[in-house]
């Protein structure tokens, strides 16, 4: 079981902020046609504020941009804005860009900035995972000259220019909100980012052509097209053959096969977390019965139910086997090391005869059976996790019936409560941002608990994380975020499982493929090989 830190030197920070701040510019040696990609990513929408999730994130980043970056190291650094500044405890000044366009020729200023907060907090109604938990506090924003965004916020909220590292800036139309049912009905999505779009067919691909006046430099592709090939396995044979250039989401397993193939493969550690989720709400859940097939009460209301299937579950053969090492144990929701992090929780190996004691005295000495949800395809190593899991249960007397799913059809259903207890994953900026979306008590108003699908609530946890929220960024507010963590895992509204390493497999037309920690796919990080 691996523990050390997955992270990448600092030696690529700055290779990252070129590619992603501007888009590695190609000098005329690198520059090449078209540039094709296999993805697990299925892009659901071309509303860049609809969905927070890493498929739409990632893929239309080629063609709208955010006022900040984050660095390989979760640092920020300038995006569209090039410096802020805090006024006051509820004021904050931004300065932009100059001279940036967006692909229909129009001027990039502040006033789409005010556009973009006043759509995602006023007019969006979102699905979970959506934005509006990162605007949910600004009071009001206006635009005094045309590089300089003002915004007051409802109360002290030190932590706002990183909320603004994952909000792509939209264009100001002519009058009103543009809706997502228009985005997606074939207008040109209009952007300032380094690609403008030229076609998609939802599951299928999305087509990007080179925006040559794109005020970062020259990208080096003139052409991208992104196939979507849900399917690991299909992935990994269309680099093998050159169907395609890039392969996202390798498994571990295919690594060594792909190499020996002549492929290169990068991987860097991912900044999220996997982890199986109980509903600790609902009196009775679909799929949990006892032995006999017959309904029971909700067992994981009991702590010492969510205790003993942490206690059953084997992290060791997730990390070993399944991700062949490219992945590292998990005991909270970023690994070890990141800001935020408590040093004091590590992975714990199982104990199977602690957890049958503490299923027996909660009430369920000969355990009972549950349908075990999770995707297939989407993460590395997914279906395969639920499996493993499941045998490690069944070792306590847990009966768990492994169902995977296309995500599609996974996230749909986990949303209408179909399921009892499953497998996920998630990502985000910073912990904070991670604890307030999946483990805060859930209220639409604050945006907070967006990925609770638990409906778990721990009211001296809520006051642990607004209390670190409130304190600037810096060691005090690190501090105050590991206490909160170590208060809610203590709980175990989740099984925290991995956090596994992004793989990236690329043929011979590619000169290197640098990897984020966020997991994005993108052509900004695809750099051409050198003729």
């Amino acid at each position: 079981m691996k523990l050390g830190s997955p992270f990448r030197p600092r030696l690529l920070s700055a290779l990252l902020i070129s590619i992603f701040l501007g888009s590695a510019p190609a000098t005329p040696a690198q520059e090449r046609g078209e540039l094709r990609i296999a993805t697990s990513y299925k892009l659901m929408t071309l509303d860049p504020q609809y969905a927070n999730l890493n498929e739409n994130t990632s893929l239309l980043s080629h063609i709208y941009e955010r006022l900040v970056y984050q660095d390989d190291n979760l640092e920020l650094k300038p995006g569209l804005a090039t410096s802020w500044r805090p006024l006051s405890d509820t004021q904050w000044a931004f300065k932009l860009r100059d001279k940036v366009r967006f692909h229909d020729g129009s001027a990039f200023d502040a006033d789409d900035v005010v556009y973009t907060i006043e759509r995602i907090r006023d007019f969006l109604k979102p699905p979970s995972g959506g934005f509006r938990s990162y605007v949910s506090g600004i009071k009001s924003v206006s635009a005094p000259d045309p590089l300089t965004v003002l915004i007051e916020t409802d109360g002290a909220v030190p932590n706002l220019p990183l909320f603004f590292s994952s909000l792509f800036v939209m264009n100001r139309p002519a009058k009103g909100f543009e809706t997502t049912e228009d985005l997606n009905a074939g207008h040109p999505p209009n952007g300032t980012g380094p690609y403008r779009f030229e076609s998609w067919s939802s599951g299928e691909s999305l087509r990007l052509a080179r925006n040559d006046d794109y005020w970062g430099g020259k990208p080096a592709w003139s052409k991208v097209t992104f196939r979507v090939i849900e399917n690991p396995a299909a992935r990994v044979a269309a680099l093998s053959t050159g169907e395609v250039d890039v392969a996202d989401a390798i498994p571990a397993r295919d690594v060594a096969s792909l190499k020996e193939r002549g492929a290169r493969v990068a991987s860097v550690g991912a900044a999220r977390v996997n982890f199986v989720q109980f509903d600790v709400a609902r009196d009775t859940l679909p799929g949990v019965t006892d032995k006999s097939g017959e309904p029971i009460a909700n067992p994981f209301k009991n702590p010492l139910v969510r205790r003993a299937l942490t206690l059953a579950t084997d992290r060791g053969i997730l990390v070993d086997k399944i991700l062949a090492g490219y992945g590292t144990a998990a005991a909270q929701v970023f690994p070890n090391g990141l800001p935020g992090t408590s040093a004091n929780l590590l992975p714990e190996a199982p104990n199977y005869d602690e957890a049958k004691m503490l299923l027996a005295k909660a009430g369920f000495p000969d355990g009972f059976n549950l349908v075990l949800a999770g995707p297939a395809g989407r993460y590395p190593g997914d279906a395969e996790s639920l499996q493993a899991v499941a045998q490690s249960w069944a070792r306590i007397g847990v009966n768990a019936q492994p169902a995977a799913a296309p995500f599609s059809v996974f996230n749909t259903k986990r949303a209408a409560g179909d399921y009892g207890v499953w497998y996920g994953g998630t990502s985000g900026e910073a912990v904070d941002i991670i604890l307030h979306t999946l483990l805060a008590s859930p209220d639409p108003e604050r945006g907070a608990g967006a990925l609770n699908f638990g409906k778990y609530r721990n009211e001296a946890f809520d006051a642990m994380l607004a209390r670190a929220e409130s304190i600037a960024v810096g060691p005090e507010r690190n501090a105050a975020l590991a206490q909160a963590t170590e208060l809610v895992m203590a709980d175990q509204p989740i099984i925290p499982l991995y956090h596994f390493h992004h793989i990236v497999g690329y043929g011979s037309r590619i000169g290197s493929y640098v990897l984020h920690p966020r997991g994005w796919t993108t052509a900004m990080q695809t750099l051409p090989a050198m003729e």
